[in-house]
């Protein structure tokens, strides 16, 4: 299938792309959830605003002991290094393992979280790691945690006049560890399941998020207080809060083949967070 027909205008600066932008146009980064979406018909829009031109939304910048990451920023700009990463590699890391390189090439961080699939890697990644959105509207500028942008299933709390501009993430220090599992039934597709773990106890910081389990990645309340305690945990007390958390997130029976996947990668997450100690 091909989009419905659209107009096409090429944004010089982020005030004339929200001046342009309203009900039934699109922000178009990367494309490479974008045009697909619009190919399917599954996303329409009256006019196409073309940002990727625009180099405040493709940098970093210190902001105390956070870091401000622009969410025109290419997955394949933090792979490599280009864009500061303040999480001792964890970035890095989660970056690398994104679909292809042709599509970490193109791919953009607030691409992917804009585009709300609870699948995707960066919205469970950011979540554990504390993000907060960065977000810029005709009003001005509002800023909100990433556990209250993401709403639903590509649902977020942008408004038809706002774009999401980046995001802040802590400066983690070196005490710092994290582990990021996910599975994929074939290397590039989307994760059926993901368990990503960060822990600095410097931050006073520890959060275990569980992706591709729903709507929208959730934080399991449970297994981030237990790994908040210390650096050894009872494996049997783990596998308990774990199975309590996964099964207040998802709602599924603890017989089914999705329950033990998600449990498997949570469990297999905290074991090798606790490896780094």
């Amino acid at each position: 299938m091909k989009a419905a027909p659209f107009s096409y205008r090429r944004a010089a600066t982020l005030d004339e792309a929200l001046a342009a932008g309203g009900e039934t146009s699109r922000f178009l980064a990367g494309g490479q959830s974008l045009v697909p979406m619009m190919n399917l018909r599954l996303t329409l829009a009256d006019t196409m605003i073309d940002i990727s031109g625009l180099a405040e939304l493709r940098r970093s910048a210190a902001e105390d002991d956070r870091v401000f990451i622009g969410a025109g920023v290419t997955h394949a700009m933090i792979e490599d290094g280009r864009i500061e990463d303040p999480s001792r590699g964890y970035l890095r890391h989660v970056a690398g393992g994104i679909a292809f390189r042709s599509v970490r090439n193109r791919g953009t961080l607030g691409g992917s979280l804009a585009h709300a699939d609870p699948a995707a890697d960066w919205p469970t990644a950011l979540l554990a790691l504390g993000a907060e959105t960065v977000i810029r509207g005709t009003g001005g500028e509002r800023r909100l945690p990433l556990a209250r942008f993401q709403l639903g299933l590509m649902e977020t709390a942008l408004r038809p006049d706002e774009i999401l501009v980046g995001v802040t993430v802590p400066v983690l220090s070196d005490l710092a560890r994290w582990s990021y599992q996910k599975f994929c039934r074939k290397s590039g597709e989307f994760a059926h399941s993901i368990a990503a773990v960060v822990r600095d106890p410097a931050r006073e910081l520890a959060e275990v998020a569980l992706g591709a389990a729903g709507d929208k990645p959730c934080r399991l309340g449970r297994v981030s207080a237990l790994l908040a305690e210390g650096d050894r945990v009872d494996p049997r007390q783990l596998g308990q809060v774990v199975d309590a958390d996964v099964r207040d997130a998802t709602g599924l029976a603890a017989s089914s083949y999705e329950f033990h996947l998600h449990r498997t990668m949570v469990v297999r997450a905290c074991a090798r967070l606790q490896e780094q100690t």
